[in-house]
């Protein structure tokens, strides 16, 4: 054989083995995707499975003016359609992770064979198409090559099912709404809300090429710890962007120039607007899940089944509370501390040193730590001992929270010190609740003072005392009775003994009209008024106007001895604005499935509870409050906040307000219930325990506590018209036959008393 026929039966044989292994190789692909397509390498989404891939969706609190109050979320998700989606958004990520989007179906051979080559350096082959693939069905890659390889050939199997089955719009939207941007951002609508504060929708080029950015690897990309590498990574984005002719030269320098402009909004259980209100709806969405089954019959899940929930909540006016309430409680927080260090048993009084620590030891039994470790099987003594070591926490304060070295034993303490609040609005009419705050941090103090938590009302009870009187004996606000002590024996309503309240200020002597001894906050005109109606009387109107606790029937509680609730106290007060219609407070208006469906619509509860007539003499007793009694500074302008007082907005409201304040003994409590026609508010402040409270009547008054939030709370209501929170006066009823002014009221009067006198009840 010649050498040339040799060589050229060597070069044949080289030529046979490349076509072998070439046409092999293509075989041993088509089979491996054959096989993965059949299930051989694991099981495949089916049919149904593409067509509704598993989402986590949250379900949603929706405030009344179209806001999102916040999530119940197992994954913090909200899809959006693609109509929600700005262009620049959608030019960002086709840009930047898969340039031939609209080229390809699913698979960019392009793309893979440069990855192939080049190992990755330039950037994965992925298609969005495949990325969604690897997103919806197996997550995280595998560090084994071979699984690695087997995950991939199912990427490509399914990527091209997707592109069968969904639009190219459907696909981004899609991959948009299931990546996770972490800090509880899962999905695109959730990581605009919460690094920029905005819909998707208003997303501006240098936001949108920040968050394509992220999709790289968002846990490495994450703009809360690492900004200036975020910024550098949104800046690679920006430039792919004008290399795709999206945006010019000049757009792209201006823009890589621009501070990532962060406009962080968490959205964790514990943040963003009305964290209160939103745990009591979790409670009440547990029970209503429970009484609404799905169709086909199983219970519906709140974190997961994307409920929309409509609520009464204005998220302005919810806003404006949460402001009010922080800016008048850092101040008397402040003042407060200041008259601890003089307080040897700080923050009690009324307290010894043995009662003291007995309080603190039973706050460490109700503790979270305390809890934890008992039902681990820790012992008392172990338990005791970890309370006095000290250890690493973060603590509240107005200025945010501090990191600090502490003992847990220590840290009760500190929290005991800091006071509490609480505020409601109710929009009478409605029964609508527009504002819930249920303290001053959610976080740390998670009580609810709105509906949770009872406390003594004080003085703010007195007008159901009045209210009872005018109700049942048409009495005027003129009408007269004499500022003297007043005995209730015993005897009349079977007590342990005589009942003699005292006047706050010891001051007696004279007559006072029931308008002057409203505004006064008189005890003993009030006493007087429910011994001639009977306690069991005011009873059945403070239920009947919307109070629901058990009330005991004594004279006492004209004085606001009984625990109730800022709820019951709003929504009652709301029934006098309310021309005496009771409208019960109502929170959600419907609940709506992911898909739009109304699951229910809730409607109002109403009822008469007194005569219009009635409610409006009560009205007009309030107002008396705010024009010449404890109420009164709500008039005037004060000076601003003095090192060692908390006595002077300049409030200066001029429009008629219905108002009452009170304070329990001692200062415990300090209350303060303001009314305009359209909008009823309650505010309570107060310290956790009632030994811990102001030492005297001047800062712990519920004129100084409560009050200056509503006042904060009002202005900034006004200040903004598009909430049309009225100004004008009470609208008086057609025919009132119980006499407001004062000089032509003599001869009725004088027939009540003979009315009274004769009547052996009284």
């Amino acid at each position: 054989m010649t050498k040339s026929k040799k060589d050229n039966d060597q070069f044949l044989k080289y030529v046979k083995w490349f076509w072998m292994i070439i046409l092999g190789g293509i075989t041993f692909i088509i089979l491996l995707f054959l096989l993965a397509s059949f299930g051989a390498f694991g099981a495949l989404p089916s049919f149904e499975e593409l067509e509704n891939p598993e989402n986590n969706t949250a379900s949603e609190v929706i405030s009344i003016d179209g806001k999102t109050l916040g999530k119940y979320a197992y994954e913090n998700r909200t899809p959006v359609k693609y109509k929600e989606l700005p262009e620049n958004l959608i030019n960002a990520l086709i840009a930047t992770e898969d340039e031939r989007f609209y080229e390809h179906s699913g698979i960019d051979f392009k793309a893979t064979l440069r990855a192939v080559v080049k190992l990755g350096k330039d950037g994965g082959g992925s298609t969005i198409t495949q990325q969604l693939a690897k997103l919806l069905f197996h997550g995280e890659g595998s560090r084994n090559i071979v699984e690695r390889i087997l995950q991939k050939v199912k990427e490509y199997v399914i990527a091209v099912r997707l592109e069968r089955q969904y639009t190219k719009q459907e696909i981004l939207t899609m991959y948009l709404n299931r990546y996770d941007f972490i800090n509880l951002a899962v999905g695109i609508r959730s990581a605009s809300r919460i690094y920029f504060g905005k819909e998707p929708i208003d997303l501006k080029i240098p936001e949108s090429a920040m968050l394509v950015g992220m999709l790289k690897n968002a846990s490495y990309f994450n703009p809360l710890r690492r900004e200036e590498l975020v910024k550098n990574r949104r800046n690679v984005v920006l430039n792919q962007m004008y290399k795709n002719d999206f945006i010019t030269k000049k757009q792209r320098d201006t823009f890589q120039a621009s501070p990532l402009n962060l406009d962080v909004h968490k959205e964790g259980h514990s943040d963003g607007s009305a964290t209160y209100f939103r745990e009591y709806l979790r409670d009440f969405m547990k029970t209503w899940i429970k009484n609404n089954p799905k169709p086909d019959g199983t219970d519906y899940n709140l974190q997961r089944d994307g409920l929309k929930i409509y609520v009464t909540i204005d998220s302005r006016m919810q806003k404006y509370a949460e402001e009010a309430m922080k800016e008048h409680m850092a101040n008397l927080q402040r003042v407060f501390n200041k008259e601890q260090k003089r307080n040897k048993t700080a923050p009690f009084y009324d307290l010894n040193k043995d009662q003291v620590a007995s309080t603190l030891a039973q706050a460490m039994k109700r503790s979270d730590r305390w809890i934890r470790m008992k039902s681990n099987g820790a012992s008392e003594q172990e338990i005791k001992a970890s309370f006095e070591e000290k250890t690493n926490m973060s603590v509240f304060s107005y200025k945010g929270e501090i990191d600090t070295l502490m003992t847990p034993y220590d840290s009760i303490r500190y929290y005991k010190q800091i006071l509490r609040a609480g505020l409601l609005s109710i929009e009478p009419q409605t029964g609508h609740v527009k504002a819930w705050v249920g303290g001053v941090n959610y976080k740390h103090f998670q009580y609810d003072a709105v509906k949770q938590q009872k406390r003594q009302v004080g003085s703010t009870f007195k007008p159901f005392v009045y209210a009872a009187a005018i109700n049942q004996l048409k009495l005027s606000p003129c009408y007269k009775l004499p500022n003297t002590p007043y005995t209730v024996p015993k005897e009349k309503y079977e007590m342990p003994e005589d009942w003699t309240p005292k006047n706050s200020d010891n001051k007696y002597g004279g007559e006072l009209t029931l308008k002057q001894a409203l505004a006064g906050s008189v005890n003993v005109i009030t006493a007087k008024l429910i011994d001639m109606v009977h306690p069991k009387t005011v009873v059945n109107l403070a239920h009947s106007v919307g109070i629901e606790s058990e009330i005991p029937e004594v004279p006492s509680i004209a004085l606001g001895s009984v625990d109730l609730s800022l709820h019951e106290m709003v929504g009652a007060y709301s029934t006098f604005a309310n021309k005496g219609l009771r409208v019960e407070p109502m929170m959600l208006l419907k609940i709506e499935d992911k898909n739009g469906m109304v699951l229910e619509q809730f409607m109002p509860n109403s009822k008469e509870a007194i005569s219009e007539e009635s409610a409006f003499v009560v009205i007009n007793l309030l107002e008396g409050v705010t024009e010449s009694g404890s109420g009164i500074r709500l008039r005037t302008s004060g000076a601003a906040y003095a090192d060692d007082m908390v006595t002077g907005y300049p409030y200066q409201f001029t429009n008629p307000i219905a108002g009452k304040t009170g304070t329990t003994q001692n200062q415990s409590d300090g209350w303060f219930m303001g009314i305009v026609p359209n909008l009823a508010t309650g505010v309570w402040v107060g310290g956790e325990d009632r030994a811990i409270h102001f030492a005297g009547i001047s800062k712990g008054q519920g004129a100084t506590m409560a009050l200056p939030i509503w006042a904060l709370y009002y202005k900034k209501l006004y200040a903004d018209p598009t909430l049309n929170v009225s100004k004008e006066a009470f609208e008086r009823p057609e025919e009132l036959t119980i006499e407001i002014d004062c000089r032509k009221q003599k001869s009725d009067d004088d027939a009540i008393d003979i009315k009274i006198n004769e009547d052996p009840e009284f």
